[in-house]
């Protein structure tokens, strides 16, 4: 059985269609629709106990998280493999296994059940526990999301979130401190990645693999409209880790402290206060790639999905 979670109301029409499209696709599949958020944590519990062979998160980077925390809470070894079908604003873990956006490539990529061993990250904070498969942050990126009004995220898409970051830009921006690599940073901008990408298909960690058993981290230390045009030029030729005021580091674990009420985000969603420490899982989830997909991320020894 292959488990699909999605939101039966989102975007309109467009959830139905995908419901349609994927029942034309497959007999195999079975769906669970979400009826809040924090739903689809749920759902993934349920489905991996049920037995499901694959747990697909259909949906944006939110659904993403949502599932994958669900799925934490099974033993290792009854984790049902993770399938990601894009259907949300930005979809960056997508892009970073290279799906295609197709629904009926992905869904073939699905059925054809070939499966890589990958790292999860956990935040950890007053709140509790909260796992991520690709990126999380604060500073500025936190300062912008807080801003995103949801009526323009539907409406502009990514670019809602450029809107927000030129407003979280106008007001002050908290100093980040950042512990547990080589030496103690500071900056106004820090970034964690299990992954490369962030925002999209962003390189801001080109070294980091999935697989690798630690996490990346970006940092810039003052945070302005030069300071982003010039880190925004050096991503276009590769060369964000080689500039001025841009720090990176690589460590099974960082923690974040600053001022209160400074948040911190993951996977693009503001989860609560810092300070946090950020944490790695090696090798803790099964996901469903491309059996020719050859993007560096992953090393790409891939084996037959269970």
């Amino acid at each position: 059985m292959i488990a699909v979670i999605f939101n039966p109301t989102a975007q309109g029409d467009r959830a139905e269609g995908f419901r349609r499209q994927v029942a034309r696709l497959s007999s195999s599949a079975r769906f669970l629709p979400t009826t809040c958020s924090g739903d689809a944590t749920r759902l993934a519990l349920e489905a991996g106990r049920d037995g499901a062979r694959i747990v697909v998160a259909a949906g944006g980077d939110g659904t993403v998280n949502e599932v994958v925390n669900g799925l934490v809470q099974l033993p290792i070894d009854q984790r049902p493999a993770f399938g990601v079908l894009p259907l949300g604003t930005v979809n960056v873990f997508a892009k970073e296994i290279g799906l295609s956006g197709s629904l009926e490539r992905d869904w073939a990529t699905l059925e054809t059940g070939h499966c890589q061993t990958i790292d999860l990250a956990v935040a950890r904070h007053a709140g509790g526990d909260r796992w991520f498969i690709q990126m999380a942050g604060a500073g500025l990126d936190s300062a912008a999301i807080a801003q995103v009004q949801r009526r323009l995220k539907k409406l502009l898409g990514p670019i809602a979130y450029l809107w927000a970051g030129v407003q979280a830009l106008c007001g002050p921006l908290p100093c980040i401190r950042v512990r547990g690599g080589p030496i103690e940073l500071s900056g106004q901008l820090a970034l964690i990645g299990n992954g490369r990408f962030y925002g999209g298909r962003i390189p801001v960690f080109p070294e980091a693999r999935l697989d690798d058993g630690k996490l990346d981290l970006a940092l810039l230390q003052r945070v302005n409209v030069l300071s982003l045009v010039r880190a925004s030029i050096a991503l276009r030729t590769g060369r964000l880790l080689h500039l001025s005021g841009v720090l990176h580091q690589q460590a099974p674990e960082f923690q974040f402290e600053g001022p209160a009420p400074a948040q911190f985000q993951v996977e693009g969603d503001n989860i609560g206060p810092l300070p946090v420490r950020f944490c790695i899982a090696p090798k803790a989830l099964r996901i469903v790639i491309h059996h020719s997909q050859q993007e560096p991320a992953i090393d790409r020894k891939v084996h037959a999905g269970g």
